[in-house]
């Protein structure tokens, strides 16, 4: 990290000029961006943005990029980012075709547009139209890098679940519990019609409900802790960072 720091460091000019107007950011100290751009520094020199379809992937783009999804990595580890080299940028959403299996077994091939995708052991792979939006205006809830970067720190024990590796001194069960109580909660208010204040996707799967609950923890704190005070909780401990933006 040191030789990466020495030899590649991003310019002041060029970290402020990118960084400035980056929405998510703006609750960080002057400590705290300067760690952030040693950890986009390493993000930048360790792993490849690469743009398709035509997208010219510029500095400012990659730094805005890495700079957001390093603010999940901001008080763990780099090793939180193992085992994946690479992220794609589309232009705007794309297609892809997923199968899923029904309740009695038969497979079905289904054609949908994402903003988003992070596979398990492979690249994450973003819109750029959805990135920029998230990036530079205020969604409360919505930031397509944090969500799709919290799947990457999901995935790390094997599995997308909803449990990432914990820090030292987390309980498991306190966890599990606090996570499926808000989880339950939110499944039981949609099967009952009610529209609550945290996006609905949430309940797609418990993997999802901790990457949009992320999301959460980093665009709309009060929401996610009125909303969910124990998840709140776990996520203050898990990222360390008390989240006031």
């Amino acid at each position: 990290m040191r030789r990466i720091l020495r030899r590649n460091p991003i310019p002041h000019p060029v970290w402020h000029r990118a960084t400035r107007q980056i929405v998510v950011l703006r609750g960080l100290d002057a400590v705290q961006m300067a760690h952030l751009r040693e950890l986009t520094t390493w993000f930048l020199h360790s792993k490849s943005i690469n743009g398709v379809q035509g997208l010219n992937v510029t500095v400012s783009m990659r730094v805005a990029v890495a700079a957001q999804a390093c603010l999940l990595i901001l008080n763990l580890d780099i090793d939180y980012f193992d085992n994946w080299v690479e992220v794609i940028l589309y232009p705007g959403a794309f297609r892809v075709n997923h199968q899923q299996v029904d309740a009695i077994g038969l497979v079905h091939n289904e054609d949908v547009a994402l903003t988003g995708e992070s596979w398990l052991r492979g690249p994450v792979i973003l819109s750029w139209d959805d990135v920029a939006r998230d990036t530079y205006h205020s969604h409360a809830g919505h930031n397509v890098v944090l969500h799709e970067f919290a799947h990457k720190l999901d995935g790390l024990n094997g599995v997308a679940n909803g449990m990432p590796p914990l820090r030292r001194g987390m309980s498991r069960k306190r966890w599990s519990d606090d996570w499926s109580e808000a989880y339950d909660k939110l499944c039981l208010q949609l099967a009952a019609g009610k529209s609550g204040f945290i996006n609905p996707y949430a309940a797609t799967s418990p993997a999802e409900f901790f990457a949009v609950l992320s999301e959460y923890f980093f665009t709309a704190p009060d929401i996610l802790k009125k909303c969910y005070p124990g998840v709140h909780k776990q996520l203050t401990l898990f990222y360390r960072q008390a989240a006031s933006r």
